[in-house]
């Protein structure tokens, strides 16, 4: 078995494409990983702005969490409809530019890459938090865990979607089972205890209130918590990949994710409350975050501790996965329409959109480079994108269900997620816009120029090459062919040939190096092994042989010489092709590249950079 084979699974046909779609199980894992990991560090993110009220924080958590849980069933009922609407591709790009036009699209697509890029970093780096409370003399390799872990993800979803689906079902469901148990427990003790319930593991003591309770302090505490939300809309920018039928499997695993996330914040927030738990320094020492918090003031810090930290490890680690599953495919959507790279829209031997993967990768990694992998250095930036995305795809589907008519209860529902996902989305830039929420406010009209300018360079491409008229049969005469000939063997014999198939003007040119007499001694031989090998056969059989030419070159470059003599030829033989033909040796090991020069291969950029509108390169393969 090759390597590439082991890592990234065998080639698969395009028949098997249908079996590599999942239900709702899969899909859970596959797509909602990004909202289950979000209920950690979105709520820890809003306790973390409530830090200056102290204990008194703990009594406004609930007003904080409570609009979210509002605006999450908003969204769920929203995105079913946009689901049924749309059941091939129901993601933002699509709707808007069905609905709102190419403004709309290029605005959606923007914000759309640039969260999940960012989904990436985050999710990560809060993984890696979870860990290094856990074990603190991990928190020095926080950066190198979360470049792994990265890592990890890639290659599992260069397998494919099915694969990783599977592969992360077990902590998903684990962290579900987990997170549930506890919690409800910890609901019981507070019910039980009229409120009051006795910690196992005593939480860190609150500090005191250095400011009174604000509603523009509010207002940033909600920003900051609308980060659990970011990612409901995955499910209907993958629901390609649901098997039949489509709109049931869909719908589950939507349904699934958001009353799995809503029940978590809940519980966390009632928890957070009932056990007097607020957010840490994640730069200070001693670091915990509030789920490991959580989970020690109810079970203590025994194997139910370290069960329910590794599950929220992997949920939190894996959670790019919702990234990894949903980016390339849109990019595939942007590509096809002109606006990305061609090679984003093509498939790779595992039938994975494996230039989206890569892509997401890189930057990825480049940000949590640049951040040193710090989730309260990467909040400030999150949540835009997803809340641009929210309202972008709701306004599409107002005026979907405007042009289909008859339609007012489900225009009605989307209205509603149009005007709250606006709210949210100038109260969560108005919060973060100092903090760093400007960069993403820049960076999206900045990808939206990137993507204009790639469209445009698509239409001016496909303008050039576009045929006017009939086809033309002035320019079909045989062309003179140029045979790069360093000196007689099977490779050059081959090319000679085929050479002579094409045209009957024939030219073998050899570059001379001029360095003296023992030059002038070589070029004796090889002119005269020539004429004796190749043009007297050739003669005696009646046929025409190719021209010797030998050219100079001074200056030891391979294509001026050669793009000189086209040029005289040129201008002999107006209106007539000329051919170069390059032999060239196919190596079979990686390291025999190393020891040849791979002048055929410079020879021919050259050539293809320089070449004018009549000159046409064959390349003659030897595989030896």
């Amino acid at each position: 078995m090759k390597l590439i084979d082991l890592l990234f699974g065998r080639r698969l046909a395009n028949r098997e494409h249908e079996q590599r779609k999942i239900g709702w199980v899969a899909g859970v894992p596959a797509m909602g990983l990004d909202g289950l990991g979000s209920s950690s560090y979105g709520p820890e993110a809003a306790l973390t702005i409530l830090i200056p009220l102290g204990a008194a924080s703990l009594a406004y958590i609930g007003w904080v969490i409570a609009p979210i849980i509002a605006l999450l069933l908003i969204l769920y009922l929203s995105y079913r409809q946009t689901l049924l609407a749309y059941p091939t591709n129901g993601g933002a790009y699509t709707v808007a530019k069905e609905n709102l036009g190419e403004p709309g699209a290029l605005l959606a697509a923007s914000a759309l890459m640039i969260d999940y890029i960012l989904n990436v970093a985050v999710g990560i780096s809060a993984g890696v938090g979870a860990l290094t409370s856990s074990v603190p003399s991990l928190h020095p390799y926080a950066l190198w865990l979360c470049l792994g872990i990265l890592a990890l993800v890639a290659i599992a979803n260069l397998r494919g979607t099915r694969e990783a689906g599977w592969l992360f079902a077990l902590p998903t469901y684990l962290f579900l089972a987990s997170f549930a148990g506890i919690i409800g427990y910890g609901l019981f003790q507070i019910l039980a205890t009229g409120g009051n319930p006795q910690p196992v593991v005593a939480p860190p003591e609150l500090g005191r209130a250095t400011e009174a309770a604000s509603l523009w302090l509010l207002l940033r505490a909600f920003a900051a918590g609308c980060t659990a939300m970011t990612g409901v809309e995955a499910v209907a920018n993958g629901v390609d990949a649901f098997k039949e039928p489509v709109v049931r499997q869909a719908r589950a695993t939507l349904t699934v994710i958001c009353l799995s996330l809503g029940l978590l914040l809940i519980g966390i927030a009632v928890v957070a409350h009932g056990y007097r738990l607020g957010a840490m320094d994640q730069t200070a020492a001693g670091y915990q975050s509030v789920l490991s918090q959580l989970v020690g003031a109810i079970v203590g810090r025994g194997v139910l501790y370290y069960a329910a930290m590794i599950s929220l490890l992997a949920v939190l680690c894996l959670s790019a996965n919702t990234s990894f599953v949903a980016f390339p495919r849109v990019c595939r959507l942007v590509a096809l329409d002109g606006y990305l790279p061609r090679s984003f829209a093509v498939s790779d031997r595992r039938l994975v959109f494996s230039v989206g993967v890569l892509f997401l990768t890189a930057t990825g990694a480049g940000l949590l480079i640049l951040f040193d992998g710090i989730t309260d250095r990467l909040i400030p930036l999150f949540a835009i994108g997803a809340f641009l995305t929210f309202t972008l795809s709701q306004a599409g589907m107002v005026v979907h269900w405007l042009r289909e008519g008859g339609q007012r209860g489900r225009m009605l529902i989307n209205a509603l997620g149009t005007v709250t996902t606006a709210v949210a989305l100038v109260i969560i830039l108005l919060a973060k816009f100092a903090d760093g929420a400007w960069i993403v406010a820049l960076a999206v009209p900045l990808t939206i120029a990137a993507l204009v300018g790639v469209h445009r360079y698509y239409q001016h491409a496909d303008r050039q090459l576009e045929a006017a008229g009939p086809f033309s049969v002035d320019e079909i005469d045989a062309p003179t062919v140029l045979v790069a000939y360093e000196d007689r063997n099977r490779m050059t014999d081959r090319a000679l040939r085929f050479a002579m198939t094409l045209s009957p003007d024939v030219v073998a040119v050899h570059l001379l190096r001029l360095k003296g007499p023992e030059q002038e001694e070589d070029l004796r031989g090889i002119r005269e092994r020539y004429e004796a090998e190749v043009a007297a056969p050739l003669t005696a059989a009646g046929m025409t042989p190719p021209r010797l030419m030998l050219v100079p070159a001074p200056y030891r470059e391979i294509d001026g010489p050669l793009l000189d003599l086209v040029a005289k030829i040129d201008e002999a033989t107006p209106g007539r092709s000329v051919a170069i033909l390059i032999p060239e040796r196919v190596h079979r090991r990686w390291w025999a590249h190393i020891l040849h020069s791979r002048r055929a291969d410079r020879l021919r950029a050259a050539l293809m950079e320089h070449a004018g509108p009549r000159l046409m390169i064959v390349t003659a393969p030897w595989r030896g």
